[in-house]
């Protein structure tokens, strides 16, 4: 499945971004997906992940009740709804597709998955 993010942009502490995912090719629907960001200097981290069906749902400590994960599989798209901004969120968000994946924390690891979209900006300025 080939993945393509959009969505990122410049937005103020306190603002509001919708990340999108659109996938292509294989059927999205059998898929796991997740949202892993990098800021400049550090490592890629993971964001949220999101079953097949949506019925599992996790995230990162430090998205506090701030950003919703969600998929349409008849739209063949995943996205991620981020309020509440803050300047430490500032990175390149990537979404990622892979299988298997809702077993004990294999959706944490960036390594797990099989597919990447090309990464959107996100740029919170206080």
């Amino acid at each position: 499945v080939q993945l393509q993010a959009s969505g990122g942009g410049l937005v103020q502490a306190g603002g509001s971004l919708r990340l999108s995912c659109a996938a292509s090719g294989r059927t999205f629907s059998r898929y796991d997906m997740a949202w892993f960001r990098q800021a400049p200097g550090k490592e890629r981290e993971f964001v949220a992940a999101i079953s097949r069906s949506s019925s599992r749902l996790y995230y990162a400590d430090f998205v506090r009740g701030r950003f919703t994960i969600s998929r349409d599989n008849a739209k063949s798209t995943g996205y991620l709804q981020m309020n509440s901004l803050e300047p430490e969120d500032t990175a390149v968000y990537y979404c990622a597709a892979g299988q298997d994946l809702m077993y004990g924390s294999r959706y944490e690891f960036d390594n797990n998955y099989t597919n990447w979209g090309q990464g959107t900006q996100v740029t919170v300025s206080s």
